[in-house]
C-alpha cells in the first residue's frame, strides 16, 4: 500500500515555532502552515490543489478543474 511507504514526522518544538512564523508571515490556517513547515524541512516537494498555497514559493499548486 502507498500509505505503508510514507514516514510519520512528529510535530515538535522547532517544527511547531517554524509553522507558526510561516502562518504570521504567510497568512496560512495553522494546520497548512504545519504542512508546508514539514515539507520543507525535509526538502520535500509540496503538491496541493488548495488554493491557499497559490501563490507560495516552493509549492506545486495546481488549479482545481
Amino acid at each position: 500500500m502507498a500509505m505503508q511507504q510514507g514516514r510519520v514526522i512528529d510535530l515538535d518544538t522547532s517544527l511547531a515555532l517554524e509553522a507558526a512564523r510561516l502562518s504570521a508571515t504567510l497568512k496560512l490556517p495553522l494546520t497548512e502552515s504545519i504542512i508546508l513547515a514539514t515539507a520543507r524541512a525535509f526538502s520535500a516537494t509540496l503538491w496541493t490543489q488548495n488554493a491557499d498555497f497559490r501563490d507560495v514559493t516552493d509549492v506545486q499548486f495546481i488549479e482545481k478543474t
